[in-house]
């Protein structure tokens, strides 16, 4: 199994392996829980950890992080283009998806409090399906995925602030169970 790790991810490991403390913040850290920062659980979402948007780069403590414990994908104010940061977990996705063709996977779009509804249920299905087309183009199989849209209404993050608002630009990867 081939691992593909970027340079940033490969200084920010070896920069915590180096760290004196102990503690950990809740911000800008890499939780190894489901909860996410403010200790609300992420519905139908079973990661052991992933990415804090202000810091996606950053590494997991364990040494190897798979694919299918990372499942958020975020974005800018007002976007849907894929960062380059998460294109190999779309990538990794993807993978799995091909050397499994029974899988089936959901990509859920959702998009933080501020716009109308109808902006934000619009805004979180183009982040969705631009994940979706992402996968298509490396091999997934259409039939495999489906992109839906929850706009504001399934919020990771309670609070009214950029950082809560940058933790519901998102779009979570979950696997359907038959």
């Amino acid at each position: 199994m081939t691992i593909r790790v970027s340079f940033a991810a490969l200084v920010v490991a070896a920069a915590l392996c180096g760290c004196a403390s102990t503690s950990e913040s809740p911000q800008g850290t890499m939780t190894t829980g489901a909860a996410s920062p403010d200790g609300q659980q992420p519905s139908s979402l079973s990661s052991p950890g992933r990415a804090q948007p202000g810091n996606p780069g950053q590494a997991m403590s364990a040494p190897r992080q798979e694919a299918s414990a990372r499942r958020s994908v975020y974005y800018e104010f007002d976007g849907y283009e894929v960062k380059p940061e998460y294109r190999g977990l779309v990538e990794e996705h993807a993978k799995y998806l091909r050397q499994n063709p029974q899988a089936r996977i959901t990509i859920e779009g959702n998009a933080d409090e501020r716009g109308s509804r109808e902006y934000n249920v619009a805004l979180g299905q183009r982040r969705a399906e631009s994940v979706m087309k992402m996968m298509r183009v490396l091999g997934a199989a259409e039939s495999q995925i489906e992109a839906v849209s929850f706009g504001e209404e399934k919020p990771r993050a309670q609070a009214h602030d950029d950082a809560a608002w940058a933790e519901n630009r998102r779009s979570d990867f979950v696997r359907q169970v038959k």
